[in-house]
């Protein structure tokens, strides 16, 4: 009986040893797998941050070049010694609307709400409660536009806004 178990045993030896030997080996591969897929993901990592860098600086930089041709108008204006008041007028319209366009390029869109429009104060600002003809808490004047840029108010609306009757 003792025989018969040491033969056994002898004969279970080399399948454990294999099976230790591929257990071995593939944990190896799993470790290099590993290593290779952390790699992998930290130089997707620097990529991205890159990317999101150069995006930054990229779009200043398209936004600084629509507004080029703008300040090359107010110097051509300015060099004209002797312009009349018309000239300087037409000049400035003229600018503005250079102004307007590269902001509207640009996604950076008017806030100018008209009168009677219902107060918003995620775009408005009351400056004042006035009494008025118009419904509660609608815009009665704009005092000063505001602006927004992608959907992002940059600075909102000063308006006047009709008091409860």
């Amino acid at each position: 009986m003792v025989a018969a178990m040491a033969s056994h045993e002898a004969d279970a030896l080399p399948k454990v040893q294999a099976e230790l030997a591929a257990l071995q080996a593939k944990s190896a591969e799993l470790a290099d797998q590993y290593l290779r897929a952390k790699a992998e993901a930290e130089n997707a990592r620097r990529r991205a941050e890159d990317e999101i860098s150069k995006a930054r600086k990229f779009a200043v930089e398209a936004f600084a070049e629509s507004l080029l041709p703008v300040a090359d108008s107010l110097e051509a204006g300015l060099i004209i010694k002797d312009a009349t008041a018309e000239q300087i007028r037409e000049g400035a319209q003229a600018t503005l609307r250079q102004l307007l366009a590269a902001l509207e390029r640009n996604k950076v869109l008017a806030i100018n709400p008209s009168a009677g429009t219902k107060f918003d104060p995620h775009q408005h600002q009351a400056i004042s409660v006035v009494p008025s003809e118009q419904e509660a808490n609608t815009v009665v004047s704009v005092l000063q536009k505001g602006y927004s840029i992608a959907d992002r108010v940059l600075r909102p609306a000063l308006v006047t806004v009709s008091a409860p009757k």
